[in-house]
């Protein structure tokens, strides 16, 4: 990883060490593509949000994507007529109209929309950071400055429409940029949301944490710790966040608070684990 890069990483932090969300409208228009399973089969393939690949998803059953399709479906048109709506009464006159329907309408950037299916909801893992793409540069610091808006570090300033448009920019970043040398950030960066900022969504935080060492195995983020903290003490899966502890003593050590936290938690858990196959030998 070259100095530039790196630095460019930590510089977001130092300004918060004084401190102390996915939308449909992530580029909806293409989500979907044409269905290539028949119905009722147990795989589906949909193009993937940016059109130039497909995305093969593991259902439990056609149900599921149909309603999910015929969701997204209505979600598209209803932003759509609202946006006609806007012109409509801009083309007449219709001032107080077109603020009611600019106001509807803008207010669905901050609604956090999901993709249901969880291959559609990430991003694929054969992603690979390359080069640096100034464009992409700019919208990752786009999304680091509305987490700044939406109270990241700052949680008395937490403003949750802001946190749901900082991660619809990270993730159209990464689809529209899948090689810039940014991808593993803004994943980290959407991790941390849906950890931290959005509630009920650990599930996919880790995905995200995973995507960003998985992109980039010597990512600079606490990716993997991170992720073996909602799976220790958020999704209780002891199995899963000992691997990842595990694995923060091997790849993650800069950071030596995160090294004695993972050190203690691999102590604890197997204790633990041998304590209760004692027990029930004793038993």
């Amino acid at each position: 990883m070259n100095t530039k890069r790196s630095h460019a990483k930590t510089a977001f932090w130092v300004p918060l060490a004084g401190f102390g969300v996915l939308l449909a409208g992530c580029n909806v228009d293409g989500l979907w593509g044409d269905r290539q399973a028949p119905r009722g089969a147990q795989k589906a393939s949909f193009h993937g949000a940016g059109g130039d690949h497909a995305v093969d998803i593991s259902v439990a059953d056609a149900q599921e994507v149909d309603l999910v399709e015929q969701l997204v479906m209505h979600r598209l048109a209803y932003r759509r007529t609202l946006a006609s709506l806007c012109a409509y009464y801009d083309r007449h006159g219709y001032a107080h109209k077109e603020r009611w329907a600019s106001y509807e309408l803008d207010g669905l950037k901050s609604v956090n929309m999901f993709r249901y299916l969880m291959d559609a909801e990430i991003p694929s893992e054969q992603l690979r950071p390359q080069a640096s793409i100034p464009d992409a540069d700019a919208l990752y610091e786009k999304g680091l400055a509305l987490m700044i808006q939406g109270g990241h570090g700052v949680p008395v300033l937490y403003r949750q429409d802001k946190m749901v448009q900082a991660a619809k920019v990270f993730r159209s970043m990464i689809e529209a940029y899948p090689q810039s040398d940014k991808i593993d950030d803004a994943a980290f960066m959407c991790g941390e949301i849906h950890k931290e900022y959005l509630p009920g969504q650990e599930r996919i935080a880790v995905r995200w944490y995973e995507r960003a060492w998985t992109w980039d195995p010597q990512t600079p983020h606490a990716a993997r710790f991170q992720a073996a903290v909602v799976y220790d003490y958020r999704l209780h899966d002891r199995d899963r966040a000992l691997e990842l502890y595990q694995a923060v003593l091997k790849d993650e050590v800069g950071d030596r608070s995160n090294v004695r936290f993972a050190t203690r938690r691999i102590h604890e858990l197997t204790t633990s684990d041998r304590s209760t196959r004692a027990g029930r030998h004793s038993s």
